[in-house]
C-alpha cells in the first residue's frame, strides 16, 4: 500500500505511529509493574507488623492463662518455676522473648538471665487495669512489637503480667525471602506484556498499511466521495445507539435534518419499528419497513464481528415500486400459514366433537368472529352418513365466538335446513355459499326469518357456509360469521374457507370411522368380560379393569387383558388373569376365545398346570390356522396370539390350599393377615403358544383373611417406571392395605400405581380367603364291603339332621348309595365319602381308580346301568375330578334359603 502511493518503505517512517504507541504502552506497563512492586513492599511491611502484633498477643495470652501461672507468681521464688517454662514456650512459639513481671514491673523471667529482677521497659498501666496492650518500640535487638497481658486470679485481681515480643525483621524475613521469586515473576510479566504490546503495535501497523497522514487523508476523501455518491442509504450507529454517520441517500430516504450525528436513533423521528431495528444492532437481511410513503429494504450488520468497534452499519434500499407486489405476497403467505396452522391445530384427537370444536375455535380466532359446525346425527354416532344432505337433520355440535349471547342456534339444537334457501341448496349440491351482505336478505333469511332479523340487528353482516365433505359424503356444514371485522367476506375468503373445511372434514371423517371401530370393539370387549361376580363363599373378591388411554396404542380403550372368577366343584373357586399382547378388535376377539377356552377346560376340573398345557395347545393351533390363512392384523402386522400370558389359581376353602400355575405371567402377590406382602414363587412357564415346555403348579396353605392378588403388567410397568420399581411399589401398597377390604385394596392400588395416561390395559383381581368351618364338613372312610353302604347312609342322615337338612336326606341317601356301591364294586383302594354344606349340598366319593363312570340309557331288559342315571336326575350337577392318586365323583344338590 505504501508503494502504491509512491512512498518508500522507511523503517523510521513505519515506526512513527506504531513505534510511539509501542513505547507509550511499554512505559505504562513498566510504571504499573513498579507501582505494584512498591505496593507489595509496603503491604509486606504492614502485614509484618500486624503478624508480629498478633503473634506476640497470642503467645502472651496463652502463657498468662497456662495452668500453674497464678501459683508460681505467689510462690517464694517465681523465677525458679517460671524461667524454664518461659524459655521453653519462647523457643516453641518462635518469639524473641517471654517476660513474666510482677505488678510493679520487676522481671521474673528473661532470655538474658542478667536482666531478671530489673525494671521492665514499656507501658504497663493498661495491663494493670486488666487490658491487653501492644506497642512498637526500638529495643536492643532492633524494631519490635511487644504485648503485655495481665494475669488475673480467681478473684479477678491482677497478680502479675506477661509480656511477649518479636522483632519485625524476624516476621518479615519470610516475605523478603520470596522477593527473588516476586521479581522473577515481575520480569516475566514485563516480558509477556512487552510481547503483547509489540503484537498490538504490529496489528496497528498492519491496519494502517504503513500509510502516513497524507495518504490516510487522501483515502478518507475517496471513501467519503463514494459513500455519498451511491444510491443506497448508509447509516453507521455506535454501540451506544447514537448515529455516527449518515450518507446523503440515507438522509433523503429517512428525511433526516442536518447535524444529526451523535443523536440517538430513537430520537430521529423514525417509525418505532425502524428505530428499534437500528438501535438494537441485530442482523437483518432485506427486512421491509414502511417509512413515510416509501417501502425500504433494510440490511444491517454488526461492525464488531472482525474486531471492529461496537455498533452496526445499515443500508437502505428504496423498494416502493414493489409494495403492491409485496402486499399480495404477504396475503398469500398469510393464507398458507393459516392453512398450515390449521393442519396442526385441527384434528389433534380422534374425537368427532372435539375435532369440530377445534375447527370452530380456529375459524373464530383466525378467520371470522364466529364459527359454528353442524353435523349429521349419524356421524355423531359413528355411522355412515347419506351421500347428500337432502332432508337430513343436523345437530349443532360446536360454537366459538367473541360472545355467547348471539342469535345463532345454540349448541345441541337440531337443525333442518330448508332446501329452497341458498344454504339448503348448497348443502344438497355439496357447494359452499357466500353471503357477503346479510342485510340484503337475498333469500338466506327464509331458513328462520325472525332469527335472521336478530342476527342482522346483532351486527353480523357477512357469512360463509361450507359443507363438510369427505370421501364423497356430506358430514355436516361449517359456517363462518363476521360482525366485529368490518370487511365482508370475499371470493378469496370463500376459497380459503373451502380449503380449511376440506382439511378439517378429513379429520372429522377419520374420527367418525375411529368412533365406529371403537364402539364395535368396546361392545365386543364388554360382552366378553364378566358382567357380575358369580356367587361363591370361598373368596371375597373385588376387581378393577382399566383400558389403555386412547391414541397410545391401537384403539385405546380396547385391549386383550381379561380376568375371571369361576366356581368349581367342592366349594372351590378358580381365579384367572390373562393378557393378550396388542389392542383392537383382534386382541379383544382373541381374549374372548381364550376366556371361553378357560371356562371349558375348568369344567373338566383340571389342575392348573394341565389346564395351561391345554390352553397352550389351543393357542398353538390358533396360530397355525391364522398363519395358514395368511391373515394379518388391522395394521398389517402378524395377527398370531403368541405373546399371550395367563395365571390360573384354584382355592379350596375346605383345606385352605391354593394351587397356582402361570404361563409367562407376573407372579401373584400374597398378603398375609399380619400385613406381610410377598410374591408367590410360582414356577415360570413360557407364554402361551410357544409349546415344548411344561408348566408347574405351586401349592400354598393360605390362612383365613389372606389376600390373593392377580394383575397384568400394565399395572406395574409404564413408560416412565421400570417394572421392578412398580413391583416394589405394589408390594408396599398391599402391605399398607392389609386391614382393608378387597374393594378398598383395589382403590388403594390403583391410586398408587395407575399411570396418568395408561399405555396398556390393566386388570386387577383381589380375593380375600375364607376357610369353611369344620362343622360344615363331614367325611367317612368306607371299607370295601357292601354292608358298609347302610352305615354310610345312617351317618349321612344323622349329619343332615344336625344341619337341619332333613328334607335332603332321602335324595342324599339315594345318591350316596349308588356312588358308594359303584366304588365298592368297580374301584380299588380306600374309599372315602365327604359331605360339604356350602351354597349347595356337595357329596363326594373318592377312590384310587382312574376309571370314570359314564352315563348311559339302560334298556328295559338290562338288570343294571340305571344308578348313575338316577344320580343325574336327582342331583343338580355331577361330575368327575381326577386326583394324583385316583378320582372323585361329586354331586351338588340345591338348598333352600333355610339351608344356607
Amino acid at each position: 500500500m505504501a508503494g502504491r502511493y509512491g512512498r518508500p518503505r522507511s523503517v523510521l517512517r513505519m515506526r512513527t505511529v506504531a513505534g510511539q504507541v509501542f513505547l507509550l504502552q511499554l512505559a505504562i506497563v513498566v510504571l504499573l509493574v513498579a507501582a505494584a512492586m512498591v505496593a507489595l513492599v509496603l503491604q509486606s511491611r504492614s502485614d509484618s507488623e500486624r503478624e508480629a502484633k498478633n503473634r506476640s498477643v497470642a503467645v502472651a495470652e496463652t502463657f498468662a492463662n497456662s495452668p500453674g501461672i497464678e501459683a508460681a507468681l505467689k510462690a517464694a521464688n517465681p523465677t525458679l518455676v517460671l524461667q524454664p517454662r518461659a524459655e521453653e514456650a519462647r523457643i516453641r512459639s518462635g518469639v524473641d522473648f517471654i517476660v513474666v513481671l510482677n505488678t510493679e514491673g520487676i522481671r521474673y523471667t528473661h532470655p538474658l538471665p542478667d536482666r531478671i529482677g530489673k525494671k521492665f521497659v514499656g507501658n504497663l498501666q493498661p495491663a494493670l487495669a486488666g487490658e491487653v496492650t501492644t506497642e512498637k518500640i526500638i529495643g536492643t535487638i532492633g524494631p519490635l512489637v511487644q504485648a503485655v497481658v495481665p494475669v488475673i486470679d480467681s478473684n479477678g485481681k491482677v497478680v502479675g503480667l506477661v509480656s511477649a515480643g518479636i522483632t519485625i525483621e524476624h516476621v518479615s524475613g519470610v516475605v523478603e525471602d520470596q522477593f527473588p521469586l516476586l521479581f522473577g515473576a515481575t520480569g516475566a510479566v514485563l516480558l509477556v506484556t512487552t510481547g503483547g504490546t509489540a503484537l498490538v503495535s504490529r496489528r496497528l501497523r498492519r491496519q494502517t498499511h504503513g500509510l502516513g497522514p497524507l495518504e490516510m487523508t487522501r483515502m478518507y476523501e475517496h471513501h467519503d466521495a463514494v459513500l455519498h455518491a451511491v444510491r443506497e442509504g448508509v447509516l453507521i450507529v455506535g454501540g451506544d445507539g447514537r448515529l455516527l454517520l449518515a450518507n446523503d441517500e440515507a438522509r433523503r430516504l429517512l428525511a433526516l435534518p442536518d447535524h444529526v450525528e451523535g443523536v440517538p436513533v430513537t430520537e430521529l423521528g423514525l417509525d418505532p419499528l425502524t428505530a428499534r431495528l437500528l438501535a438494537s444492532g441485530r442482523t437483518a437481511t432485506d427486512e421491509l419497513h414502511v417509512v413515510g410513503d416509501r417501502l425500504l429494504a433494510v440490511n444491517q450488520r454488526s461492525t464488531d464481528q472482525a474486531g471492529g468497534p461496537p455498533g452496526s452499519v445499515a443500508t437502505l434500499r428504496d423498494t416502493t415500486e414493489l409494495q403492491a407486489l409485496t402486499g399480495k405476497a404477504d396475503v398469500a403467505r398469510g393464507r398458507l400459514k393459516l392453512l398450515y396452522d390449521a393442519g396442526t391445530e385441527i384434528g389433534t384427537t380422534l374425537d368427532v366433537v372435539r375435532t369440530c370444536e377445534e375447527l370452530a375455535e380456529f375459524g373464530a380466532a383466525r378467520f371470522a368472529d364466529y364459527a359454528t359446525v353442524d353435523l349429521v346425527e349419524a356421524v355423531l354416532r359413528g355411522e355412515e352418513p347419506p351421500v347428500t344432505g337432502v332432508g337430513t337433520d343436523m345437530r349443532r355440535t360446536a360454537f366459538s365466538g367473541l360472545r355467547e349471547d348471539t342469535a345463532l342456534y345454540p349448541l345441541g339444537k337440531l337443525i333442518r335446513f330448508v332446501p329452497s334457501t341458498p344454504l339448503g341448496f348448497g348443502i344438497r349440491m355439496g357447494e359452499a355459499v357466500l353471503e357477503a351482505d346479510l342485510s340484503a336478505y337475498t333469500g338466506w333469511q327464509d331458513q328462520d326469518p325472525d332469527r335472521a332479523r336478530k342476527l342482522v340487528e346483532y351486527g353480523i353482516h357477512s357469512m360463509i357456509a361450507v359443507p363438510l365433505r369427505a370421501r364423497g359424503v356430506i358430514l355436516g356444514v361449517a359456517m363462518f360469521w363476521r360482525s366485529e371485522k368490518p370487511e365482508p367476506f370475499e371470493e378469496e375468503d370463500l376459497s380459503l374457507a373451502e380449503e380449511l373445511v376440506a382439511r378439517a372434514a378429513v379429520s372429522v371423517d377419520n374420527a367418525r370411522r375411529y368412533t365406529r371401530e371403537h364402539t364395535m370393539a368396546v361392545t365386543l370387549q364388554r360382552s366378553l368380560l364378566p358382567r357380575v361376580l358369580p356367587e361363591q363363599n370361598a373368596l371375597d373378591v373385588a376387581y378393577r379393569y382399566r383400558p389403555a388411554q386412547a391414541g397410545l396404542g391401537g384403539l385405546g380403550g380396547v385391549g386383550g387383558d381379561w380376568f375371571d372368577i369361576i366356581p368349581l366343584p367342592g366349594a372351590r373357586v378358580a381365579l384367572v388373569v390373562g393378557d393378550v399382547v396388542g389392542h383392537g378388535l383382534h386382541a379383544a376377539a382373541t381374549m374372548g376365545r381364550l376366556r371361553t377356552a378357560v371356562h371349558n377346560f375348568s369344567t373338566l376340573d383340571l389342575p392348573p398346570d394341565e389346564l395351561l398345557w391345554h390352553l397352550d395347545e389351543l393357542v398353538a393351533r390358533i396360530d397355525q390356522d391364522e398363519a395358514g390363512d395368511g391373515s394379518a392384523g388391522s395394521n398389517g402386522s402378524d395377527a398370531s396370539v403368541t405373546g399371550a400370558t395367563c395365571v390360573y389359581a384354584i382355592y379350596d376353602p375346605v383345606s385352605g390350599i391354593c394351587s397356582m400355575a402361570r404361563a409367562g405371567h407376573l407372579q401373584p402377590a400374597i398378603v398375609h393377615a399380619d400385613g406381610t406382602a410377598v410374591f408367590a414363587d410360582v414356577p415360570g412357564g413360557p407364554p402361551l403358544g410357544l409349546g415344548g415346555l411344561p408348566f408347574e403348579t405351586l401349592e400354598l396353605q393360605l390362612p383365613e383373611d389372606s389376600r390373593l392378588v392377580l394383575y397384568t403388567d400394565g399395572l406395574v410397568e409404564d413408560r416412565d417406571r421400570d417394572i421392578d420399581e412398580g413391583l416394589t411399589l405394589l408390594r408396599h401398597t398391599l402391605a399398607d392395605s392389609a386391614d382393608r377390604s378387597p374393594e378398598e385394596t383395589c382403590e388403594a392400588v390403583l391410586k398408587a400405581l395407575l399411570p396418568q395416561r395408561p399405555r396398556d390395559d390393566i386388570a386387577l383381581l383381589v380375593g380375600s380367603t375364607r376357610v369353611l368351618d369344620s362343622s360344615r364338613v363331614a367325611d367317612w372312610d368306607v371299607p370295601p364291603d357292601p354292608a358298609a353302604v347302610r352305615r354310610v347312609r345312617a351317618a349321612v342322615t344323622h349329619k343332615l339332621a344336625e344341619w337341619e337338612l332333613e328334607e335332603e336326606a332321602f335324595t342324599t341317601e339315594l345318591i350316596l348309595s349308588e356312588l358308594v356301591t359303584n366304588a365298592i364294586r368297580y374301584a380299588t383302594g380306600p374309599i372315602r365319602v365327604r359331605l360339604i354344606r356350602d351354597r349347595t349340598l356337595i357329596c363326594e366319593v373318592s377312590d384310587h381308580s382312574s376309571t370314570s363312570p359314564h352315563l348311559r340309557q339302560a334298556a328295559t331288559t338290562d338288570e343294571g346301568g340305571r344308578g348313575l342315571f338316577l344320580v343325574a336326575q336327582f342331583a343338580d350337577r355331577w361330575g368327575t375330578r381326577y386326583t394324583p392318586d385316583g378320582k372323585v365323583i361329586w354331586t351338588e344338590q340345591p338348598l333352600n334359603s333355610g339351608g344356607e
